[in-house]
Order: structure tokens, then sequence, then C-alpha cells
């Protein structure tokens, strides 16, 4: 078996390169192509996002996946809106849905960071313009080559699970928030070789130029 942090790019069966973390499942593959990587400000996939890589927390991302539109549906959603009004009631529903990871601490912490979500919407404008102001300098930042090379965390990542907690979220640390990060589009991990690198950058170039500056241009209160 090869050694985890020396895989690098991996040419698929389709014979495309790609970051060899996806390996050969297809739906991790799709995943990686046209998700992992691209930028999104839209606040129910950014709070959908932060509950599922609370959920991951000790498992496999591609677990997760696999599991997602049963989330969704578990979840109404994500509507920050509706998940903020589960009860003890919905609860016990969750536990007892054998679709979703049932764990009482992550279930009761995605419930509660709906109200989180929605108090940071109503300080801030939106959840992106908190995320989003934790965007590293792009210019100090250098394409991955192997995964060695891809940090768990960094100063960000901390300084936003920081804010996060702040705000009233649980269950996402450094490690959690820079997967946040990575999948999001704060940050482009792809490998150098990866034929999604270039795309995601491209695709993050122009998330700047149109919403990049999302919260940037909030009051004093700003977080960042």
């Amino acid at each position: 078996m090869a050694d985890w942090a020396l895989i690098g790019v991996e040419v698929g069966a389709d014979g495309l390169p790609r970051c060899g973390w996806c390996g050969a499942d297809e739906e991790y593959q799709r995943y990686h192509d046209t998700e992992w990587g691209r930028p999104v400000g839209n606040d129910v996939r950014l709070y959908e996002k932060i509950c599922l890589e609370g959920f991951q927390s000790g498992l496999s991302w591609l677990t997760i996946l696999r599991k997602r539109e049963n989330f969704r549906a578990a979840f109404s959603g994500f509507d920050p809106g509706l998940v903020a009004r589960f009860g003890e009631s919905d609860v016990e529903r969750l536990l007892g849905d054998a679709g979703i990871v049932r764990h009482r601490g992550k279930i009761e912490a995605a419930i509660n960071n709906a109200q989180a979500t929605l108090t940071t919407i109503d300080k801030y404008g939106s959840l992106a313009s908190v995320i989003w102001s934790f965007e590293p300098d792009r210019s100090t930042r250098s394409t991955p080559q192997l995964l060695q090379d891809v940090p768990g965390e960094t100063p960000e990542s901390k300084a936003l699970a920081k804010e996060l907690k702040r705000l009233g979220f649980r269950f996402i640390g450094p490690t959690t928030a820079y997967a946040a990060m990575q999948s999001l589009g704060v940050v482009n991990d792809h490998l150098r070789g990866c034929a999604a690198q270039q795309d995601c950058e491209t695709d993050r170039e122009a998330f700047a130029l149109t919403v990049g500056d999302i919260g940037r241009d909030q009051s004093n209160d700003s977080p960042n």
C-alpha cells in the first residue's frame, strides 16, 4: 500500500489526472471534479458543509458523501431557518434514521449551528461574509504536489474556528474548519497537475471579481 502522504496526482480510467485521494470511486471522482475546491457563497450550502464536516469527524468523507441526500432529507434541506426550530422529538427522529450518522452530539450540534447561522446572518449579513473573510492571501500560497504538502490546519483555519465558536457554532475545530475551507473553495488545494486545479482557480478568480469582497466592506463590527 502506498504511503498516503506521498500520493500525488493519479490518472483515472477515463484518462483524467486527479488528486489521488479520490481513488477510483466514480462518486468520489465526480465530487472531486465538480465540487471540491469550487467557491461557494450560498449560506444554505455553507451551513450544510459545516454540518457535514462535523458529522464526518472520525469517518471518511466518502461515507458522508454517500449519505448526503439522506442528510438533506432529514435536515429539511439544511435550511437553517427550519432546522433551528427542531426540538427533542426531531433529535429522537434523527437518532432513529439509519440513513444518516446517528450521533446525538453531532445531531444536536447541527441544530445548534442552524441558530448560530441565523445569528451570524443577522449580525454580518451572511455566513459567507464571515467564512470568506478568512481566505488566505493568494499570493502567499503555492500549489501542493503531494498530499504531504497539504496542511491539516492553518493560522486562518484556527482563526475561523475561533470566530465560529465565538458566534455559537459547535463541533468545528481548526482541522474541520480547514477541511471546509478546502471544499468550499476558500483555498485551492488541488494538487499540481490535477485536471481540476486550474478550473478551480479560474472559478475562484471569477468569484473574487463578483462577490469575493463579500463581508470585507462591513462596518467596524466586521469579524476579520
